[in-house]
């Protein structure tokens, strides 16, 4: 027994230790911070001001807008890049003489950094698209990310081409684990395409649907670098995300305290609504 002990100790300390310093201790220093008043001076000692950061967060309407907007934006990021990942796993899977290349190429969009791949983005929306419009004379495209509304698919266009490639993995994995035997006998019965699919592969890749919808619904959630590097939360604040909100309340504005107490309710309402769609997809897995 006693050995057990220190086996465990010798390899599990130093990762509890790590795991301590590096998440629970800042995150309830975070939390203390949330409470006071403090522009972020060391030479300053934060002033306890209890709950009224949070009732600041319930009249500032900026950070409902970007609730509002970053909800918005997460729906139809999970629907739109899951339906693709997919499709593209499914497509990618056939026998085709180019599958590997087209994986490669798929993926590829996931191997560059969110701050560079939201300026290349903005060069082709306001450079390239502003030049086919001026030439051809059609207004769709022109004036993209100049109001709300362009700048929301413009940031969801980036999302899609960035994530559509790494869920395309995750699906390409669950897809190849399929038993042959399943399919061969759907095709003896005499199942087309379709049934197939609703009634054998969906069921049969259902754990990578849970894992890929919360890899989509977390990253959308935090987006950050694609926002600031893309539309600046711009024009006038109504493409501004939660996590960009955050990130001005303490940079710009100086207010650390007000933006730690954003950042604990934007860690407790992706945390709940995750916890809430792990729950409901794991009850439609399929055991094997």
């Amino acid at each position: 027994m006693n050995y057990n002990k220190k086996t465990f100790c010798l390899f599990a300390g130093p990762i509890i230790i790590a795991f301590l310093m590096v998440l629970v201790i800042p995150l309830l220093i975070g939390v203390y911070y949330s409470f006071t008043e403090w522009n972020g001076r060391m030479d300053q000692v934060p002033d306890f001001i209890g709950l009224s950061n949070y009732i600041a967060i319930i009249k500032d309407e900026g950070f409902r807008n970007a609730f509002i907007f970053t909800a918005k934006f997460t729906v139809v990021s999970v629907v739109v890049i899951n339906a693709i990942g997919f499709s593209l796993a499914l497509l990618v899977t056939k026998k085709l003489k180019i599958s590997n290349f087209m994986r490669t190429i798929f993926f590829m969009p996931n191997l560059i950094g969110g701050l560079i791949l939201g300026f290349i983005w903005q060069f082709i929306f306001m450079g390239v698209f502003q030049t086919i419009g001026e030439i051809t004379g059609l207004e769709f495209f022109q004036g993209w990310l100049a109001d709300a509304n362009t700048g929301f698919w413009g940031l969801v266009i980036i999302m899609v081409w960035q994530m559509s490639g790494y869920l395309m993995i995750i699906y390409i994995a669950a897809l190849q684990n399929i038993p042959k035997s399943l399919l061969e006998a759907a095709d003896i019965d005499g199942a087309n395409g379709w049934t197939k699919t609703r009634h054998i592969i969906f069921p049969m890749v259902a754990p990578a649907f849970t894992i890929s919808m919360f890899l989509t619904l977390a990253n959308s959630f935090k987006l950050f670098d694609q926002n600031l590097s893309l539309t600046n939360g711009g024009p006038g604040g109504s493409t501004e995300m939660l996590a960009l909100n955050i990130y001005k309340t303490a940079y710009t504005f100086t207010n650390y305290g007000a933006a730690q107490a954003k950042a604990v309710v934007f860690f407790l309402l992706v945390a709940s609504i995750t916890m809430v769609q792990v729950y409901i997809n794991k009850k439609k897995e399929v055991e094997m």
